[in-house]
């Protein structure tokens, strides 16, 4: 079984400034240097996918570590902000037997976490989903069992 790192996207600013989409919102000179921080967490383990919402500061979000693991980042629809825990549960069966990070937004990591803690799941520490944060899950069999808050990189 393979783990599982679900990463809130790192700080891309406020919502509603510029004239861009909010889909289009890129990382902040902060939210890049927590990306980069995410490669210290995260470059050692055992990462073969990386997989994040469509949503640009999620894809940012990834690359630092992308370009360090020589992976490039998927986006998946069902991890775009309002799909909430169906979307994300989803993505992460089909990446079970794989070492994977899923990078999401906070609406959906929350849900996420709701449906992990109703179904058994023993999450240590608080819940919480700061940006740039990760949860990191562990499966047995075909259950998300346990987590632990890694907090963000110091930006």
């Amino acid at each position: 079984m393979g783990k599982l790192y679900v990463v809130r996207h790192a700080d891309a600013g406020h919502r509603g400034h510029g004239s861009r989409p909010d889909e289009q919102r890129e990382l902040s000179e902060r939210g890049w240097r927590q990306a980069e921080g995410l490669c210290v967490e995260l470059a050692e383990r055992d990462i073969t996918r990386l997989v994040a919402s469509p949503f640009v500061r999620c894809q940012q979000t990834l690359e630092p570590l992308g370009k360090v693991l020589g992976l490039s980042v998927e986006a998946d629809d069902r991890l775009a902000e309002g799909t909430g825990a169906a979307g994300a549960l989803a993505v992460a069966a089909a990446m079970r037997d794989t070492g994977a990070v899923l990078c999401s937004h906070g609406d959906v990591i929350p849900d996420l976490l709701d449906h992990l803690l109703a179904h058994g799941a023993k999450l240590k520490g608080e819940l919480r989903w700061q940006k740039a944060s990760t949860w990191a899950l562990s499966w047995d069999g075909d259950r998300l069992t346990k987590g632990r808050y890694l907090p963000p990189p110091l930006a």
